[in-house]
């Protein structure tokens, strides 16, 4: 799917299409509050929430103590008593404080109820590597929380779908853990109309059209795989693009549905590769596709470790000859 752009639209940041997703949703809807550590008079560490505090108030944008516990409990009993809390992690690995909260009740209180209760919260998380943090702030954790029946794990890679995604995912009347890849916050600009229309979630996006070869990814990664993709295409090997956007639930059709076309599959992500998503991509794709497939699915991911520190650090990160390589290999087998 594409975003439709509007021809009064304005070209802005990842980060900034999320502060104006926040804005709009604040402004259309009193329910909706902001919570987290510096959310509120500092704009937060990435300057995600920057000025909402001056235009809302503390009563809506709220300065927490230094504890996720606490910041998730909080959520978790805002969204059960009718509110629409977005709350911040900072960074991705201050997530596992919270996991209690996410796991044992936000993700089931609709089932723990009967339906009388939902809990319509949003956790914004900082996610990835590329920014030269410790490891603590760099972590790409998304496929602990795939496994949890009762959240939309939700994970935008461009302006247009950061905003329509945010905006889909606070009217949501279900958890949903938002991860925003912040090496590409700041890293291009896109038009974005700022005219509260969400964009669906559950669904891939379709990037860029292909018949010799299925690249998929999300997060950060789109952006290499994309210049992979076009690499490739000067030796002939024309690539299909798929953004996974939406990880739970899965919209595994569109990618069956490429690969029926292809018959070669590569995916892409910068998590490390046991038990990382992509190992549930490729053996959906075992179950249900296997007699599309002309080749081995292959991998292109982070390794076994922790991401390095520093001077590592992009190297730990799959690259674009790293991606082609491996659709190099893809292509010469079967």
């Amino acid at each position: 799917m594409n975003a439709q752009v509007k021809p009064d639209s304005t070209a802005i940041t990842l980060i900034e299409a999320i502060t104006q997703a926040l804005a709009y949703e604040m402004r259309n809807d009193p329910s909706v509050l902001v919570l987290g550590e510096d959310v509120g008079v500092n704009g937060g560490v990435f300057r995600a929430t920057a000025g909402l505090h001056a235009q809302f108030g503390s009563q809506r944008v709220i300065d927490t103590p230094l504890d996720e516990t606490t910041i998730a409990g909080l959520t978790v009993g805002l969204a059960s008593q009718g509110m629409k809390p977005v709350a911040e992690a900072q960074f991705d690995g201050f997530m596992y404080p919270m996991v209690d909260f996410i796991v044992c009740h936000a993700a089931r209180m609709r089932y723990r109820t009967r339906g009388r209760l939902t809990c319509p919260m949003v956790l914004r998380v900082p996610w990835g590597g590329g920014i030269r943090a410790p490891e603590h702030h760099s972590e790409a954790n998304e496929a602990i929380f795939t496994n949890v029946p009762g959240l939309r794990v939700v994970m935008p890679s461009s302006p247009q779908r950061a905003y329509g995604m945010l905006l889909s995912a606070i009217r949501d009347p279900d958890p949903v853990i938002f991860f925003e890849p912040k090496r590409i916050y700041r890293q291009y600009k896109e038009v974005v109309a700022d005219d509260g229309e969400a964009l669906p979630l559950d669904v891939c996006y379709v990037l860029r059209d292909g018949t010799d070869l299925t690249l998929v990814t999300w997060g950060a990664q789109v952006k290499e795989t994309l210049e992979a993709a076009e690499k490739l295409a000067g030796e002939g090997i024309n690539c299909e693009v798929i953004d996974v956007a939406t990880l739970r639930p899965l919209d595994f059709a569109t990618i069956a549905e490429s690969v029926a076309k292809t018959g070669r599959c590569v995916i892409v992500h910068e998590a490390p590769k046991t038990a990382g998503f992509g190992a549930e991509i490729a053996a959906r794709l075992a179950e249900e596709s296997m007699f599309d497939l002309l080749a081995p699915v292959e991998r292109v991911t982070g390794y076994d470790t922790h991401i390095p520190l520093f001077r590592l650090e992009m190297k730990y990160l799959p690259s674009v000859d790293r991606i082609v390589t491996a659709a190099r290999r893809a292509m010469a087998a079967g």
